[in-house]
C-alpha cells in the first residue's frame, strides 16, 4: 500500500510562504555586505561595525529559518 505525501499541511503552508524566503534573502545580502566590509579596510571602527553588520544579517537569516521550523 502505497502512501500518498501530505502536502497541504499546515507547516506546508507556512513554509512557503514568500515572506520568509524574502526574509531569509535580506538576511545573507545583509550578511555578504558585513562580509564585504571586513575585508575593505584596515581600520578598527570598520571592522567593529562590519562585525555588527555581519552578526545582524546572520540573526535576521536565522529568524527566517525559525520561522519555517515554527519555532
Amino acid at each position: 500500500m502505497e502512501q500518498t505525501p501530505k502536502h497541504n499541511t499546515e507547516s506546508m503552508k507556512r513554509a512557503n510562504e514568500i515572506s520568509i524566503y524574502k526574509l531569509m534573502t535580506l538576511g545573507v545580502l545583509v550578511s555578504v555586505l558585513g562580509v564585504f566590509l571586513r575585508f575593505a579596510g584596515d581600520n578598527t571602527t570598520l571592522s567593529i561595525v562590519s562585525w555588527a553588520i555581519l552578526f545582524i544579517g546572520a540573526f535576521i537569516a536565522c529568524k527566517g529559518v525559525f520561522k519555517i521550523l515554527a519555532a
